[in-house]
């Protein structure tokens, strides 16, 4: 069951459940949805980038990339659609990161999984040293 919830865009109170936003908002998204894609579907304006959507549709560019996110304006339809990689900014048309960042996290994930191994190595031998007893002659002479 759905809770109660202050929109984001208008800040009114909904019931949140599938949408993240009011009805009202909702309808206005889908409304702006069929205005971008009624520009971007005539053969002329198939290579338009986000930016030139924006100037002639007057949408947010924010909603352009949501719809872009969502998949409901494709790439493989529309080849100058792309957003930014969230770590860099470069431009891409899937997923959250580019190639580079994606392949940098990898490598930085596996340095720590290193170090990770190592440390639990150490933790363990320094934990076997604790175990191990010593005997000390006192009465030497």
């Amino acid at each position: 069951m759905g809770e109660l919830a202050n929109c984001p865009r208008c800040d009114a109170l909904f019931v949140k459940g599938l949408r993240d936003i009011c009805q009202d908002c909702f309808k206005k998204e889908e409304l702006a949805f069929q205005t971008v894609y009624d520009y971007m579907k005539k053969r002329a304006n198939r290579t338009a980038t986000v930016m030139q959507i924006v100037e002639e549709t007057e949408v947010e560019e924010d909603l352009i990339i949501k719809f872009v996110k969502e998949k409901r304006l494709r790439a493989s339809q529309f080849p100058n659609l792309h957003y930014p990689c969230e770590k860099c900014g470069n431009p891409i048309i899937e997923g959250k990161l580019c190639g580079p960042c994606s392949k940098g996290l990898v490598t930085e994930l596996n340095k720590q999984g290193e170090i990770d191994k190592v440390s639990q190595r150490n933790k363990a031998e320094d934990k076997q040293k604790a175990n191990t007893y010593y005997s000390v002659k006192k009465d030497r002479q």
